[in-house]
């Protein structure tokens, strides 16, 4: 078979290796692959893997040899799986290959926005504390996360391991979700409507997929119900924030801070609002990107090509017609 990886650089930027795939076909690796070059760099490819890059219907109609997409992500709405069902040709994503990686970002950033670990580091490095009349110094209110509310919308496998490290820290969990279910080790969590927990939580991590119902669901009338005092965290997706209104907020002192690691548009523009809002941490998409969840990523998704070419293909996320 030949396959080919239209954006392989954010996945394997030389670090990892592509021999996995490799030992399945003639592998062509592509670092990124504008959109008008789509179907010229794989017409010849029966299988297609992207991570960012779109497969439109129109793309997809003009591939005539593909069999099969793989998406190098969780996440698959940059393929069009209806026109692909419609040609028989299996869509497969990679779940749970970054769980730890994206719960140890949520806490980095809740750290650094409680702590400001760099501005004092800056500081110690700028002589600060040469020059200090005391063996000990401030620039910022620090915080401590022991019996502070912790919310979590959206209470899949990122969020339990989520809600599992902030109970750790001593926090107390609510939960809100499409509907309440039992998990083992959170039978006391208590799952609460979403905007209860929006005015209940000192610390709002969102964890739910961008769907209909979802986008948006961070919006001005929402970011009203929170404390001033309290602290959004968003590594899930960057349409479930109205980022106006978020910007306004952080802006006029309705809420103290965030860190995001992803927007609705990335990279984003100049123009972006949030890029210029008070104390608003935000990091490049980075929550899936260690090394270790990026070699899971490269070896499930070499082993869904493997599952396909024995004909029992798995993770799919579109039923043929």
């Amino acid at each position: 078979m030949r396959i080919v990886v239209l954006d392989g650089y954010t996945l394997n930027p030389g670090d990892l290796d592509w021999g996995p795939l490799e030992a399945l076909g003639e592998v062509t690796v592509y670092e990124r692959t504008p959109a008008e070059q789509v179907v010229e760099r794989a017409g010849a490819a029966e299988i297609v893997l992207t991570n960012k890059t779109p497969l439109t219907a129109g793309m997809i109609a003009r591939l005539p040899k593909l069999k099969y997409i793989g998406v190098l992500a969780t996440g698959y709405n940059i393929v069009d799986t209806a026109a692909a069902a419609e040609r028989g040709i299996p869509v497969a994503n990679v779940p749970d290959y970054s769980t730890d990686s994206v719960a140890q970002l949520v806490f980095a950033l809740l750290l650094e926005l409680t702590l400001h670990v760099k501005l004092h580091s800056d500081a110690v490095h700028a002589g600060e504390w040469t020059r200090s009349a005391d063996f000990s110094f401030t620039k910022s209110p620090l915080l401590e996360l022991t019996g502070r509310t912790f919310g979590v919308l959206g209470f899949g496998r990122i969020g339990q391991k989520t809600a599992a490290i902030a109970k750790a820290f001593g926090m107390n969990v609510v939960v809100s979700g499409r509907q309440p279910k039992a998990v083992p080790g959170f039978e006391e969590v208590p799952w609460v409507p979403v905007d209860e927990l929006f005015a209940v939580s000192d610390v709002l991590s969102l964890h739910c997929p961008l769907t209909p119902q979802t986008e948006g669901i961070v919006n001005r009338e929402r970011l009203r119900r929170m404390k001033p005092a309290a602290l959004l965290i968003n590594t899930s997706r960057g349409g479930l924030l109205v980022e106006q209104d978020l910007a306004d907020a952080l802006n006029d002192g309705r809420l103290a801070g965030a860190g995001l690691d992803v927007l609705s548009v990335e990279p984003p523009g100049e123009n972006q609002p949030l890029l210029t809002a008070r104390n608003c941490l935000i990091t490049p998409h980075i929550a899936w990107a260690t090394v270790e969840a990026r070699t899971r990523l490269l070896g499930l998704a070499a082993d869904n090509v493997a599952a396909f070419l024995a004909g029992t293909p798995r993770n799919v996320v579109n039923a043929a017609r």
